[in-house]
């Protein structure tokens, strides 16, 4: 589709906090999470972006990818909460977690803050021109869905996002999400 901005957006694989419903630091992928990646092509002329904690690199290298660290790519920051399992946490705390984009009780960002974050990088994106591969997390990929469905951040976690597979967005004046490719 000539005129056509493509954006690619993969999801980091499995990792060992993924595994145990911890809230992640800076871990590598899992040997599991590293062999389970698929083959992934992009455009000959896209540019490959990468977020810079361990398992967004670690699913470039798999996937065979030359990128650019970008920080507006980083995973939402859990605050004091890095490392933690998400069963650890006061029931009231995991319910506003859940619940209230808004909620920064850990000391980081919130939900909104990331869709925020994100809706300037896409903007940023759609500035240059050029079709992009980001690899990065999957609640950087639920803020960019929700920029292009002009959805609200309480939707974020109705989102999910396969680990290793992109998901396309297209841009001619406005993001649009493109099943298949």
């Amino acid at each position: 589709m000539p005129g056509v901005l493509k954006l690619d957006l993969i999801g980091h694989g499995v990792t060992e906090a993924m595994r145990r419903a911890r809230f992640p630091d800076d871990e590598p992928l899992t040997e599991s999470g590293r062999s389970a990646l698929g083959p992934y092509r992009p455009t000959a002329d896209a540019v490959v972006l990468v977020a810079p904690e361990r398992r967004a690199i670690d699913t470039a290298q798999a996937l065979d990818l030359s990128g650019t660290a970008e920080p507006a790519l980083r995973d939402l920051d859990a605050g004091s909460w890095r490392g933690r399992e998400l069963a650890a946490l006061a029931p009231g705390e995991a319910h506003a977690w859940l619940t209230d984009p808004g909620f920064r009780g850990h000391g980081g960002e919130s939900i909104s803050d990331v869709v925020d974050r994100v809706a300037a990088w896409l903007g940023a994106i759609a500035d240059t021109g050029r079709s992009t591969v980001a690899v990065t997390h999957p609640a950087v990929i639920r803020a960019a869905l929700l920029v292009a469905l002009d959805a609200p951040a309480a939707s974020f976690w109705r989102l999910d996002i396969p680990q290793g597979r992109a998901i396309r967005l297209h841009y001619r004046g406005a993001w649009t999400v493109r099943f298949g490719r």
